[in-house]
């Protein structure tokens, strides 16, 4: 028996890949077992290779794993594109129609054919080959086919008994098959129990979309576009449940721009793009900056730069989302590393947003976006709507012809804040430099004053947890330091690295401005080596780093950029090599 395993689906895109990974790891999910997933899918609607990698672990696991135990095959080039994957002693389990082969160079791993659509049409529609499929795969695990009724029942429900009834038995089919030819072969892929426990089994943009949900968010503007729009999605059918509406407008300047009127209006809005949308977003955040609007916006990094690679994995928006602006105006920039996070943090957003008004950038990248992950039951108890300086109440009278000091100079550089009708409330709002009241202004002494208001927001900035730190001493070997999904990774190469006798810390960074310089600090100055993780080509956090904290003789980067995720295996290399290469043995 086994505490995890690697299962990969793979085919056409438009076969049902996609549905057959969905069907098999929630059901797994359900027996209580933790799974990571990711698909690589093409930038068409239908047809070009796709597949679905699924982790299974009986505990939790935050990335794709090295290598692969089972791969599921539709067509020969599933086989031929992921074959090098598997590991000795693999399994491949193909459609027996296109008659299925090795390549030579594999001679470790075995090779089921089995008549997936055959079988399907014989039951009513080759449709089913999937579910086909499925029965094969939970016979390989020695995993009942019963605990798939509920999937299929809640997917196929609506459209009858008999579909369900059929689909079920496609299942059963599948799996009798296999084990009829293989007997007690593979016993070695047999999963230890699950722990029975319930848990969420989610993708980060539904994390994102609900954390909004339950932030007090009630109006979304957006334009779709991968790997953003499961947000809109999500929101489009739950929002109207709670007197909120989506709108899909003509292009991200028109809902950036909606976004900050609601915000303006006293509605908690947001919107959510990739990097192209977010280029076009660029004024519209500036005028946020300069008016003082609240306003969230979450940013999925995809492969750029224009079009780039819209389905595929990077992390190279980080410099734009700081400095993409003209002008200098307050921002804040964050970056959940876990689908559990990203629930929080979007929460967290919209009240920072608020206390401080100004935009709130929210960066994810594909894999965390669209990787779907096991989560434990989230605590709605933490869930706290803060509004910080908006006026709720009636507010004093002003002397005649006098204008409300919306954009009043404090000392914390926060202004008290009203929304359009408040009696007394009446202010100029406008993207040029004003006054106090608003009214248009080129009075050096006011532009100086009032810029300064402005920067010196988040100079005191309250964020709970800027950084998520797993050491085990301040002075290490290696300092491991990441953004976003890589955390993954770069835990499970922590481990195998303190196997080799190093010692490692590990930073990820939450808060990526302001960025956290007196929380870092104390694990760069103890650490000999500093390894940056990233996937982008010219090392954004770690310049980063560079730029404020300075130890530019102990920087390093770990780079990918060629539109897939890290694996564990490939940090561990190149960190190791590293500190081999310095030096050290």
């Amino acid at each position: 028996m086994v505490q995890q395993l690697s299962w990969k689906v793979g085919g056409q895109q438009g076969e049902g890949i996609e549905s057959t990974g969905e069907i098999f790891s929630t059901a797994l999910n359900r027996l209580g077992y933790y799974l990571y997933g990711y698909r690589h899918f093409s930038s068409r609607i239908k047809g070009g290779h796709t597949n679905n990698k699924i982790r299974v672990s009986t505990t939790q696991v935050r990335s794709v794993s090295d290598d692969l135990d089972i791969l599921v095959a539709f067509d020969q080039e599933t086989i031929d594109v992921n074959v090098h994957e598997l590991r000795v002693g693999g399994v491949v389990i193909a459609d027996a129609k296109f008659n299925p082969s090795l390549p030579e160079t594999c001679t470790t791993a075995t090779l089921y054919a089995v008549p997936f659509t055959e079988i399907a049409t014989e039951l009513g529609t080759s449709l089913m080959k999937n579910m086909v499929a499925v029965g094969a795969s939970s016979a390989v695990l020695h995993i009942d086919t019963e605990v798939f009724e509920e999937v299929v029942l809640e997917i196929f429900g609506k459209k009858g008994q008999k579909v369900v009834q059929k689909n079920m038995e496609a299942i059963k089919k599948g799996a009798d098959y296999i084990r009829e030819q293989l007997g007690e072969q593979l016993e070695t892929m047999k999963l230890d129990p699950a722990d029975g426990k319930k848990r969420m089994f989610m993708i980060g943009n539904d994390a994102i979309a609900l954390g909004a949900l339950a932030g007090g968010a009630r109006f979304m503007p957006a334009y779709p576009i991968t790997p953003a729009s499961e947000i809109m999605e999500y929101l489009i059918k739950k929002l109207p449940q709670f007197g909120g509406t989506v709108i899909q407008t003509e292009d991200e300047i028109a809902a950036c721009t909606m976004a900050i009127g609601a915000n303006y209006a006293g509605v908690r809005a947001l919107t959510a793009s990739a990097g192209p949308g977010l280029s076009l977003m660029m004024e519209s955040i500036g005028l946020a900056g300069i008016t003082e609007q609240p306003v969230v916006i979450i940013d999925t990094q995809r492969g750029g730069p224009s079009t780039g690679l819209p389905t595929k994995q990077e992390q190279s928006d980080l410099m734009a989302m700081i400095y993409g602006t003209h002008g200098e105006i307050p921002k804040i920039v964050m970056a959940p590393s876990t689908v559990e996070e990203a629930f929080y943090d979007t929460i967290e957003a919209f009240n920072l947003a608020e206390e401080y008004q100004c935009p709130v950038i929210m960066l994810t990248d594909l894999q965390l976006s669209l990787g779907k992950q096991s989560v434990e039951p989230l605590d709605y108890n933490r869930v706290e709507i803060r509004r910080g300086k908006l006026q709720q109440g009636e507010l004093e009278e002003l002397e005649e012809k006098q204008y409300y000091k919306r954009y009043r100079v404090t000392e914390d550089g926060v202004s008290p804040r009203v929304i359009p009708g408040m009696k007394h409330g009446i202010h100029h709002v406008t993207g040029v430099e004003h006054d106090e009241t608003g009214k248009p202004s080129e009075s050096p002494v006011n532009r100086h004053d009032q810029m300064n208001k402005r920067l010196r927001k988040t100079k005191g900035i309250r964020f709970n947890t800027p950084i998520h730190v797993h050491y085990h001493e301040k002075e290490s070997d290696i300092l491991f330091v990441g953004f976003n999904s890589t955390r993954g990774v770069i835990e499970e190469a922590m481990e195998r690295l303190e196997q080799d006798g190093i010692k490692v810390n590990h930073a990820h960074i939450r808060l990526i401005h302001p960025f956290p310089a007196d929380e870092l600090l104390p694990y760069v100055q103890g650490a000999q080596k500093v390894v940056v993780v990233e996937n982008n080509a010219t090392g954004q956090l770690a310049n980063i780093l560079k730029m404020n904290i300075a130890s530019h003789d102990k920087i390093q980067s770990v780079l990918k950029y060629d539109g897939n995720p890290f694996l564990p295996q490939e940090v561990y290399a190149k960190s190791k090599e590293m500190f081999v290469l310095n030096g050290n043995v």
